[in-house]
């Protein structure tokens, strides 16, 4: 499957906010190498082959190859963030927000699980500014699932002695399906959401 093909509880992914459709496309191709080869072994004639272009194209949308790791990056946090921050502020208490959240950013890296892989584990690949803005993406990312999980232990839902590591338990456990989730495995994304969600909120002690 395609990373335009690819789905996250069946909505498509089509990289929208990438223009025009030749940097789309260069984009699309670059996400593909990435996670078959990793970021270093890819080079931009692999990418504007991939696009069906030629490698002096690609400069004229993105100057170097670490401009586009950057881009993928930042749309696949961004959106991960927006997962996150909408099940975080979204009705019910604490056991059906996290249940929610966990469900939601499950299905993202399992859906688009191509996407997932380049955007969690090339971090490393960036350069030092790039590196920092994302980092700070993904400290909004934890802030928003420890913020689930301190409402739930405030309200006596959760029996959660250390916060900020089981925060990086619940976080570890959804981004790793990305590395191992198959589209021909026995469970869909959405099983697989259904599952963990419930596997974390016996983490917490929800119901207890």
């Amino acid at each position: 499957m395609s990373t335009a093909e690819e789905t996250a509880g069946g909505e498509m992914q089509p990289w929208a906010e990438v223009t025009p459709d030749a940097a789309r496309r260069l984009l699309v191709a670059a996400v593909e190498a990435f996670a078959e080869r990793g970021y270093h072994a890819t080079t931009t004639r692999d990418i504007a082959g991939r696009a069906g272009m030629s490698p002096a194209a690609l400069y004229i949308h993105f100057k170097t190859k670490e401009e586009l790791l950057h881009r993928i990056s930042r749309i696949g946090h961004a959106k991960a963030l927006d997962i996150l921050r909408t099940a975080a502020r979204g009705e019910g208490d604490a056991t059906e927000r996290l249940a929610d959240a966990v469900s939601s950013f499950v299905r993202w890296h399992a859906g688009g699980r191509t996407t997932a892989r380049v955007v969690q584990y090339e971090l490393d690949s960036l350069g030092p500014d790039a590196r920092a803005e994302i980092i700070g993406l993904r400290r909004q990312v934890d802030a928003e699932v420890r913020g689930i999980i301190q409402d739930g232990v405030a309200a006596g839902d959760f029996d959660v002695p250390d916060v900020p590591g089981t925060t990086l338990a619940v976080l570890s456990l959804c981004i790793d399906v990305a590395r191992w989730f198959n589209v021909n495995g026995p469970r869909t994304p959405d099983e697989v959401g259904a599952l963990y969600a419930d596997l974390v909120l016996r983490m917490v002690g929800a119901g207890k």
